[in-house]
């Protein structure tokens, strides 16, 4: 009788057993997955939001562009600094996106961009008032404005190395 307890009792326990380890090993490969999910959502959620952010920054800083050349060439007309507002607008909304999801490295170069691109903003404005500082021109801000570009480059290439797109440093 014992025996014959002690074999069903095996008999049970091992299937019990074995149902529990699948169970175990079920759950691990779903949270594994979930895990590689997540990585991918996450990864294309950055993509998009320096897609965007590059676009936005890059199209702030041609709009800086013409804004100075408007200003040599006719004056500023309301259209004109719509337009330049506009343009530093979406650059704004497209920076605070990326202060929430690019990881420290990208944002440090986003960061200076963003830095530079309100500095040569305000030169503009201040210009444009006729109030310049001491030393600033059209020359100046347009060189300041020039130099953003570089600026941008190494951004990019913070956000592709961050991508996994470019194994550049």
């Amino acid at each position: 009788m014992i025996i014959a307890v002690a074999g069903v009792a095996g008999t049970l326990g091992g299937a019990l057993l074995t149902q529990r380890g699948s169970e175990r090993a079920k759950r691990r490969e779903l949270e594994l997955v979930r895990s590689h999910e997540e990585a991918r959502e996450n990864r294309s959620l950055r993509r998009t939001c320096y897609v965007e952010l590059n676009r936005d920054a890059r199209q702030f800083t041609t709009s800086l562009n013409r804004h100075l050349h408007v200003m040599r060439e006719r004056g500023v007309e309301e259209a004109d600094s719509d337009t330049l507002e506009e343009a530093k607008n979406a650059h704004r909304d497209r920076y605070s996106e990326a202060q929430m999801i690019a990881p420290e490295e990208v944002l440090i170069r986003a960061s200076v961009v963003n830095q530079a691109l309100n500095k040569v903003y305000g030169q503009v404005k201040c210009l444009e008032r006729d109030a310049p500082a001491p030393g600033e021109t059209t020359e100046t801000a347009a060189q300041a404005q020039y130099e953003v570009w570089e600026m941008l480059r190494t951004m990019r290439t913070a956000m592709r190395h961050d991508l996994g797109v470019s194994h550049e440093d």
